[in-house]
C-alpha cells in the first residue's frame, strides 16, 4: 500500500537535496582549489631548480668541467629536501642523478621531448613524485661546433602533500555529510513550522458538522499562501450553509405539501367508512379524493421535470416562435379568470424566437397564471416583448403585492413562498415558478424578478439564435 505524499517531507528531502548539492559543490571546488595550490608550489619549486640546473650547465666550458659536474649541481641543489634531480644524455647514459633519484627514463625523456616543462606524475613503489622535464643546452660544444644538449629531470616527492589532501578531503565530506544532515533536520523543523497554519486550518475544519455550517475559517490571522483557500473553503461552506437550508427547506415543504392531501384522503375515506351511504355520497367523495389524487400526480410530475432539467436531461425541441402569438393564446385561456377579478390582459410588442414551443408556452403560462393569481382587482397584467439583434426579452408585470427584495432569487426555489407561512394554495403546486426557471435555463436564457412599490416584473430574456 503506497502511502500519501507528505509536504513536509518532500520539503525536507528538497532542503537536503539542495544544500546536499551546493555544499558538495562547494566541496570539489575547495579540493581542486587546495590541490592547484599545491601543484603551483611545486610547480614553482621544480621550475626554480630546473633554471638553476639549466645555468649550471652553460658554465660547463671543458671536460673538466663535465667531471665537476656532480659537484656544481650538488652545490646549486643544496638545501632541498625532497627534491631529486637527474641528467643524462639523449642516448639515456645518466650523466648526474641525485642519491635518491628514481625516474622512469623513457617517461621523462619522452615529456622533454614532447611537452618540456610540463607537469608529469609518477609512482615508483610507495612513492609518488611529481616533475618537469626539458632538453637543454650545455657550453661545450660538438665536433660541428654546435652546443651538446642533455635531458635534466627535476621532480619532488608529492607524499606529504597527498597525505594532507587525504586528510583534507575525509575532514571535507564528513562536513559536508554533518552540514546536510543539519540543514536536513532544520528544513524539517522549518517545513513543520511553515505549514503549522495549514495543520490549524485542518483542526478547524474537523469541528465543521451538519449542525455547525455557519462556521468561517479566520482569513484575516492567515498567512497570504493560506488566506485564498481559507477565502474559497469559506465561500464553499457558506453555498453548503445555503445548499443544506434549501434541502432542509425543500424536505419540509415537500413533507407539508404532500401531508396535506393524504391527510384529506385519509379522513374523506374514513368518514366514508363509519356508516353506510348512497351511491351519490360516495361518487362525490371519489370525485374529491380524485381531485387529491391529480394534485398530487401534477406535483410529482413537475419535481421528476425538475429532476430532469437540473441534470441536463431535457433537451427542447426547437423550432421559430412567434411569441406574441402564445402569449395571445394564453390571453384567450385565461381570459375567464381574469374576467372573474376584473383583470386586463395587455400585449405590447412582438418577437421571434428559436425555442421549443411547448416548453415555452408552459413558463409564459405559469407567469401569467402567478400574475392573475397576485394581481390586485380591477388592474392590468402586461406582457412587454421588445428585441434586440442577439436576445428577445418578455416582461410580465402586474400590480398586487410586492415581493421583498431579499425574495427576489429565492422566488424560483422549489416550494418556495413570500408568506412565511407557506400555506398551501388549492390553485397550485408551489413549483411553477422553479419549473419556468429550468425551461429557460434549458434554453440558454435568464430569468429576473423585481418589484416597484405595487408593480412586480418577471424578465426572461432569450437569445434568438442558439
Amino acid at each position: 500500500m503506497n502511502r500519501r505524499p507528505s509536504i513536509t517531507r518532500r520539503l525536507t528531502l528538497l532542503f537536503v537535496s539542495a544544500s546536499s548539492a551546493v555544499l558538495l559543490a562547494l566541496g570539489v571546488v575547495i579540493a581542486a582549489s587546495v590541490e592547484k595550490h599545491f601543484e603551483e608550489q611545486d610547480m614553482d619549486a621544480l621550475m626554480g631548480k630546473m633554471a638553476l640546473a639549466q645555468h649550471t650547465l652553460e658554465q660547463l666550458k671543458s671536460q673538466d668541467d663535465l667531471k665537476r659536474i656532480t659537484q656544481l649541481l650538488d652545490n646549486s641543489l643544496v638545501g632541498h629536501q625532497g627534491l631529486e634531480v637527474i641528467v643524462f644524455e639523449p642516448n639515456h647514459e645518466v650523466i648526474f642523478a641525485t642519491p635518491n633519484a628514481n625516474f622512469p627514463i623513457d617517461l621523462v625523456a619522452a615529456s622533454a621531448a614532447r611537452n618540456p616543462y610540463r607537469s608529469i606524475t609518477w609512482a615508483q613503489g610507495e612513492q609518488n613524485y611529481r616533475g618537469i622535464a626539458a632538453e637543454l643546452p650545455t657550453g661545450l660544444l660538438t665536433r660541428t661546433g654546435a652546443r651538446s644538449k642533455v635531458i635534466v629531470a627535476v621532480a619532488t616527492d608529492i607524499a606529504h602533500h597527498q597525505a594532507f589532501m587525504r586528510s583534507f578531503l575525509q575532514t571535507l565530506w564528513f562536513f559536508v555529510a554533518g552540514a546536510a544532515a543539519l540543514t536536513g533536520f532544520l528544513g524539517w523543523a522549518a517545513a513543520r513550522r511553515g505549514l503549522a497554519p495549514l495543520r490549524a486550518m485542518r483542526e478547524q475544519t474537523q469541528g465543521v458538522t451538519a449542525q455547525q455550517l455557519s462556521y468561517r475559517l479566520p482569513v484575516e490571522s492567515a498567512p497570504v499562501e493560506l488566506a485564498e483557500l481559507a477565502q474559497s473553503l469559506n465561500e464553499m461552506l457558506a453555498r453548503l450553509e445555503e445548499a443544506f437550508h434549501r434541502l432542509s427547506d425543500f424536505s419540509s415543504d415537500i413533507a407539508h405539501e404532500l401531508r396535506t392531501p393524504v391527510s384529506n384522503l385519509m379522513t374523506q375515506t374514513q368518514v366514508a367508512l363509519s356508516r353506510a351511504r348512497s351511491a351519490d355520497q360516495y361518487c362525490s367523495i371519489l370525485e374529491s379524493n380524485a381531485e387529491e389524487f391529480e394534485h398530487m400526480a401534477r406535483m410529482i410530475s413537475d419535481m421528476l421535470l425538475l429532476a430532469k432539467a437540473e441534470n441536463s436531461l431535457v433537451v427542447p425541441t426547437r423550432q421559430t416562435v412567434n411569441l406574441a402569438a402564445e402569449v395571445l393564446a394564453l390571453f384567450e385561456y385565461y381570459d375567464a379568470v381574469a374576467e372573474e377579478k376584473g383583470l386586463h390582459l395587455a400585449l405590447e410588442g412582438d418577437g421571434e424566437v428559436s425555442a421549443d414551443r411547448l416548453m415555452l408556452r408552459r413558463a409564459l403560462g405559469n407567469l401569467l397564471s402567478n400574475a392573475v393569481r397576485h394581481s390586485a382587482a380591477n388592474t392590468t397584467v402586461r406582457v412587454r416583448l421588445s428585441a434586440s439583434p442577439n436576445m428577445v426579452s418578455i416582461c410580465m408585470e402586474n400590480t398586487g403585492d410586492a415581493i421583498p427584495q431579499e425574495y427576489w432569487e429565492r422566488v424560483f426555489d422549489r416550494f418556495f413562498r413570500v408568506d412565511p407561512s407557506r400555506q398551501r394554495s388549492s390553485e397550485g403546486t408551489g413549483l411553477g415558478l422553479a419549473i419556468t426557471k429550468s425551461i429557460v435555463n434549458a434554453h440558454g436564457g435568464t430569468i429576473s424578478v423585481a418589484s416597484t412599490g405595487a408593480v412586480t416584473t418577471f424578465t426572461i430574456r432569450l437569445p434568438r439564435v442558439p
